[in-house]
């Protein structure tokens, strides 16, 4: 029997674990969940036969160390920061290890000896990174197969609230980790286009936005993602003139967003004193500029956000009840932390709604003298609240990819992720068993 070790249970794990105990019997697997809530981990398992649902702090070596030592592969769902950890003890303990999540500076110097003792750690194995990785793969290289030369190459992602399940002003709830949606595009996004490089800062992210339509879906906008770069080496794309990769939101989303970023309200750096006592709308004064007696707090907001009173960004900001006066009662926060509690009370992911993933790939390549484009799209919808679409397009790619190790069908050692043919023809071919298919539209350009 093989014994599989997952470490998380949150939101993007259940159709993972579903995957993984459908086919327990038949591949003859035991599943060990391990979350700091062991009632978290049962509610997941459901008591499954084949599975064993644990505690554990990963911060706990013992334990950790313990768990790691009995599987013979682990999959980390943790916070990024945490794959590192239990990296060093699969490494130690001679484990291959699957996570989800973006390849770490840390991480990636692990590499040579990763590979060295035989062992691999597939990393960026769900959605975005992931499938994107996978379905763009795919494609470059029919091009290049077929004789073109791709000169541009943009790539979007976004999970999103069905179109039943989109009832607020933002067009958006959270159907994964709130903290990360907070935090998202910190940094200086960085892409090419038209042979330039362009940086584009935190500060004006939000505002320098794209327009994206997908065929059957609407019209969505795009802000750049931090990094669209560094994967030119790995898609072999070392000499195209344009790619960019961006994050797709409902139009409107960005706009208001950068009133927070504005603010500073998505600073994680610091603790503000006595943030507990702190009602909505103190906290909110805490952050704008000194004004004249008697002007009014939306006033205030508006004038320093600089749109009109009645205008869209300012009604998504009235429906977070921003100037409301009841208290935080989130003691020793940091702005980021006090916001993300305030939209955690009003983007709620309801047990009725429904999500949706939206990925669309844009490729241009030159066939000879013909100018060619593909346009890649894959729109997924979740089942319910808890087999949502973000759920099962991270968890089915870190399932099929556990399952691929555990079979030796993957060759590649070191820390890798999956843009090699090996890895990304049996991913894609399971994922259309589960509706999770690309149509593509080619025509001149």
């Amino acid at each position: 029997m093989k014994n599989i070790l997952l470490f998380g249970a949150g939101r993007s794990s259940s159709s993972l674990i579903r995957y993984l105990l459908d086919n327990a019997v038949k591949y003859n697997w035991h599943l060990t969940v391990g979350d700091a809530s062991q009632d978290l981990a049962i509610l997941r398992t459901g008591n499954h036969p084949r599975s064993r649902a644990v505690a554990i702090r990963v911060e706990d070596d013992v334990l950790r160390k313990k768990f790691i030592g009995e599987a013979d592969i682990v999959i980390s769902l943790l916070p990024p920061a945490l794959h590192y950890i239990v990296a060093l003890d699969c490494l130690q303990l001679k484990k291959n290890m699957v996570t989800a999540s973006y390849v770490s500076p840390e991480l990636r110097a692990l590499h040579g000896e990763v590979e060295k003792s035989g062992l691999t750690f597939l990393n960026e194995m769900g959605l975005d990174p992931g499938i994107d990785h996978m379905s763009a793969m795919k494609t470059i290289n029919e091009i290049r197969a077929a004789g073109g030369n791709l000169i541009s190459f943009k790539s979007y992602c976004g999970g999103l609230p069905a179109s039943e399940s989109n009832d607020n002003p933002w067009g958006y709830k959270f159907t994964w980790n709130p903290r990360n949606v907070v935090m998202a595009g910190r940094g200086t996004a960085c892409y090419i286009e038209d042979s330039g490089y362009r940086y584009v800062p935190y500060n004006r992210l939000f505002l320098e936005t794209e327009e994206v339509k997908v065929n059957g879906c609407g019209t969505f906008e795009a802000y750049a993602n931090r990094d669209s770069l560094s994967y030119r080496g790995q898609y072999g794309l070392q000499h195209i003139p344009t790619m960019r990769r961006g994050t797709l939101r409902m139009p409107g989303f960005c706009r208001a967003w950068n009133v927070f970023v504005k603010l500073g309200w998505t600073d994680d750096s610091f603790i503000i004193q006595d943030s507990g006592q702190m009602t909505w709308a103190s906290f909110l004064e805490a952050f704008l500029p000194n004004s004249s007696p008697g002007v009014t707090l939306e006033k205030r907001l508006s004038d320093f956000a600089g749109e009109d009173e009645d205008s869209d960004v300012m009604l998504k900001m009235k429906w977070l009840d921003i100037y409301s006066d009841e208290k935080t009662a989130v003691p020793s926060a940091s702005p980021a932390s006090l916001l993300q509690n305030m939209l955690e009370k009003k983007w709620v992911f309801k047990e009725s709604d429904r999500d949706m993933i939206v990925m669309q790939h844009e490729f241009v390549y030159m066939l000879g003298k013909e100018r060619i484009s593909i346009v890649s799209s894959l729109v997924s919808g979740g089942e319910n609240a808890v087999h949502t679409a973000m759920s099962r397009t991270v968890g089915l790619p870190l399932g099929i990819g556990a399952k691929l190790l555990l079979e030796n069908r993957i060759g590649l050692k070191g820390v890798i992720i999956p843009v090699s043919k090996e890895i990304y023809t049996p991913v894609l071919e399971e994922l259309k068993y589960f509706g999770i298919v690309f149509s593509e539209k080619k025509s001149s350009a």
